[in-house]
């Protein structure tokens, strides 16, 4: 062991681009800021239900592609973007079970593209969940409000899912 230990290690944070950006003077402040992508996220409410519309108009008309027997490398990706669309929103609009089903959605197809069978039924059963969002009383559901659908959602997702449980490799 040497006698002379070596001094502590010094600490630094390493300065980047975008720290330098962020602290530079100017620009909003931090509260008008929050308020300004507050009322932009209120703006985009207002348009949500024709956007979603198209969402779900745009994901059905994949999924009934697969229901015709296309190939997977036909529809999967269109599939998957207009199902992370949906996932990506909608917490941010308030719709926690839109995100929640979208979500499990992802996790089906994403198995589906990395070999899972194609399993109709539970594409079926999502997008029927999904078209409940449709309706003003689900709208502001959070999923622990309906168990029953998302535990069945959930394990239908897991039963594809390409991640392992935890505890397995």
């Amino acid at each position: 062991m040497a006698e002379n230990p070596t001094p502590e290690a010094r600490v630094f944070r390493p300065r980047t681009r975008f720290q330098t950006l962020a602290r530079r003077p100017g620009g909003v402040p931090r509260n008008q800021a929050v308020e300004n992508a507050q009322n932009q996220i209120e703006e985009s409410k207002l348009g949500f239900d024709d956007w979603l519309e198209g969402e779900l108009s745009e994901l059905i008309g994949w999924i009934e592609r697969a229901k015709s027997g296309e190939p997977v490398e036909e529809w999967i990706e269109a599939a998957q973007f207009h199902a992370n669309q949906l996932r990506d929103v909608g917490t941010t609009v308030g719709f926690e079970l839109l995100t929640f089903i979208a979500s499990t959605l992802c996790t089906i197809l994403d198995g589906i593209k990395a070999g899972a069978e194609c399993n109709m039924e539970s594409l079926v059963c999502h997008i029927d969940s999904l078209l409940l969002i449709r309706q003003k009383k689900y709208r502001h559901l959070r999923p622990d409000q309906v168990p029953e659908l998302s535990r069945g959602l959930h394990q239908v997702a897991e039963s594809v899912s390409i991640v392992p449980k935890s505890g397995q490799t």
